[in-house]
């Protein structure tokens, strides 16, 4: 069994609630836009991070992590990606990537807006956990934590960290 927290555009923020999720986590994945190597190394630091830069990563960020990643934990492949288009109308590189590799989950960020979908057509469950940072215009910080146990997935939670501010 694997505790799984999925959290996606901190945009350089991480406060005491995400860290305590991810330090009751076996592992964070980080679907991109963390905004700052603090925030990174910090996620680092306290769980096993799985993460992919995002369109406001700096080169430093884009230095330490890929576009994407293809994993597999308790026999489940997922992708982790930032930009995957959405649900309704996936871009042709996560279109392309799915197809070549089968995942059964895909991870996204981005948009800001937590969804979660299974794709009939595609075969995978599509999980976008919005945005646990404070910047964009998202009302609520979102992010999703769930159990991987013989190969399927339990207990799936949407945790409410609160309001983003009002920048």
């Amino acid at each position: 069994m694997k505790k799984i927290l999925v959290l996606s555009d901190t945009h350089g923020y991480i406060d005491d609630r995400i860290e305590e999720y991810a330090k009751n986590s076996d592992e964070v994945w980080h679907a991109g836009d963390f905004g700052s190597l603090e925030v990174l190394k910090k996620l680092k630091k306290i769980s096993f991070l799985r993460g992919v830069y995002g369109n406001i990563d700096n080169h430093y960020l884009r230095g330490s992590l890929s576009e994407f990643e293809i994993f597999e934990v308790e026999k489940l492949k997922v992708l982790l990606i930032h930009i995957s288009g959405n649900s309704k109308n996936l871009s042709s590189k996560v279109d392309t990537l799915i197809n070549s590799h089968k995942p059964n989950i895909l991870v996204c960020g981005h948009s800001h807006i937590l969804k979660i979908e299974y794709l009939k057509s595609k075969k995978i469950l599509y999980l976008n956990p919005g945005a646990a940072g404070k910047y964009g215009f998202h009302k609520i910080r979102t992010m999703i934590k769930f159990e991987i146990i013989n190969e399927a997935i339990n207990n799936m939670n949407v945790i409410e960290l609160g309001k983003r501010s009002k920048i």
